[in-house]
């Protein structure tokens, strides 16, 4: 009799083993992240930052229109570096 209850017992705990696992193969896209290559445009020469102190008021505003277009064609390019760099 105790020996029928044991066959029986590890029958059944026989049939509670745990399946055996699935192994399953996943494609995962990771970003990588590479360095930028883009050349760093040089800075120009603005014109306010060679007048000499007390210069006329004509002069300064002068300068000060062309440094405003200067930096930006500066920016522009400092944007297209960084777009360059962004794809």
């Amino acid at each position: 009799m105790k020996r029928a209850l044991i066959l029986i017992a590890a029958a059944l705990l026989a049939g509670c083993a745990a399946p055996e696992p699935r192994i399953e193969v996943r494609t995962v896209n990771v970003a990588v992240p590479v360095p930028c290559r883009e050349p760093v445009p040089e800075r120009p020469a603005m014109p306010t930052e060679g007048l000499a102190p007390g210069v006329a008021l004509d002069s300064f505003v002068a300068a000060t229109q062309a440094e405003i277009e200067l930096r930006e064609g500066y920016e522009d390019q400092l944007r297209t570096a960084l777009d360059n760099c962004r794809r």
